[in-house]
């Protein structure tokens, strides 16, 4: 197990949430072709080297860019912060931290001016900006919205070898665990965390990284992501969906997983809960609970736990991916058959102590 990292004597940036994220793609038309024409995600600007993209509900210039390169990777994961004030913030305490930081006035994309992005602690390319260039939100523009129209981006998820490492990082920096997957011994498999007043901003998932797992977009009804299944059963892409449709355990979230042109996982998302108060309970659960991934106990396909998009330094180069030391949740809930063999009754999990009944 890795040593905790410190915590900085300056106060950490106030994020408000997860806001864009900047991924690379090697064919930037087949991927236009992917996140306009079939999901619908609204162009802001294009051009040769990169299209903007943002949901139906956004104000500010952008959610997604599509930057064209030689490796499909991941640039920055995007925290807008409360104030201009808080950029500085963030500089200072990535420096005090030792990281490797670049400010710069103008922006690292087109529509977001002042920001800093950093190398974190945990290997990942993080992004803090305030200052952003205001577009139409499109709420009420009902002739642009699609039967499986994507509302928010919802949040991020994080593939790291160390979970308590990078949660109490996380924790440091503001954020609060509305979730985890432990198991008796005390390993934790993941945990998800917020700054917005839902489950997560950001999520970390145990396993070989720094890595992204995915990016997700929010709906609004369970009936919009059934539609995005049906439209890529039409199109002959149907190959592209990964996992789901279905219900998760953690979370309550109605969730699909599908796979851009590059192998980037996408998750369509919708009906989480509210996590405000500030006495909101952290909800535990047993990784050998066979609801918590899937609340109707469908197995996870094992390319979900191995599979995720390389993350880029400040120079543009992937990060090293280092090997989780401890056991994988795969390893311990999913058979040599491929299929989840850690029900209530059949001897991989204990007969009390699940979610249901005890936790709600």
């Amino acid at each position: 197990m890795s040593h905790r990292i410190p915590t900085p004597s300056v106060p950490a940036p106030d994020i408000v949430r997860c806001a864009y994220m900047e991924i690379v793609v090697t064919d930037l038309a087949r991927s236009r072709e992917f996140y306009v024409d079939v999901l619908g995600l609204h162009v802001t600007e294009e051009n040769d080297d990169a299209i903007y993209l943002r949901s139906l509900e956004e104000f500010i210039h952008h959610n997604l860019v599509l930057r064209k390169g030689p490796l499909a990777a991941v640039a920055a994961f995007a925290y807008r912060v409360r104030s201009p004030a808080e950029v500085d913030a963030a500089e200072a305490y990535y420096r005090e931290l030792g990281c490797r930081t670049e400010r710069r006035a103008e922006g690292f994309t087109k529509g977001v001016g002042d920001s800093v992005r950093v190398e974190d602690p945990l290997g990942f390319p993080y992004e803090f900006f305030y200052d952003v260039e205001h577009v139409e939100r499109l709420t009420q523009r009902y002739d642009l919205y699609s039967a499986g129209e994507l509302v928010r981006l919802d949040h991020f998820n994080q593939v790291t070898p160390d979970v308590p490492r990078g949660r109490a990082y996380l924790e440091d920096l503001g954020f609060r665990v509305s979730e985890d997957i432990q198991d008796s011994d005390g390993v934790t498999y993941a945990v998800w965390m917020h700054r917005k007043q839902t489950v997560h901003d950001t999520a970390l998932t145990g396993g070989n990284g720094p890595r992204m797992h995915h990016v997700a977009f929010a709906t609004h009804e369970k009936h919009n992501i059934i539609q995005i299944c049906d439209k890529m059963g039409a199109l002959r892409i149907s190959d592209r969906i990964e996992r789901g449709p279905g219900r998760h355990g953690v979370s309550n979230a109605f969730y699909l997983y599908i796979l851009d042109p590059d192998g980037h996982r996408i998750e369509i998302y919708c009906q989480d809960y509210y996590t405000g108060d500030p006495d909101n309970p952290t909800i535990t659960w047993d990784v050998h609970d066979n609801q918590r991934r899937d609340w109707w106990g469908n197995a996870v396909v094992p390319s979900w736990y191995t599979e995720a998009s390389l993350v880029l330094d400040l120079d543009g180069n992937p990060q090293p991916v280092t090997e989780r030391d401890e056991r994988s949740e795969q390893a311990v809930t999913v058979g040599a058959d491929g299929f989840s063999y850690t029900r209530r009754d059949d001897g991989g999990a204990p007969a009390e102590g699940f979610k249901l009944g005890t936790q709600l």
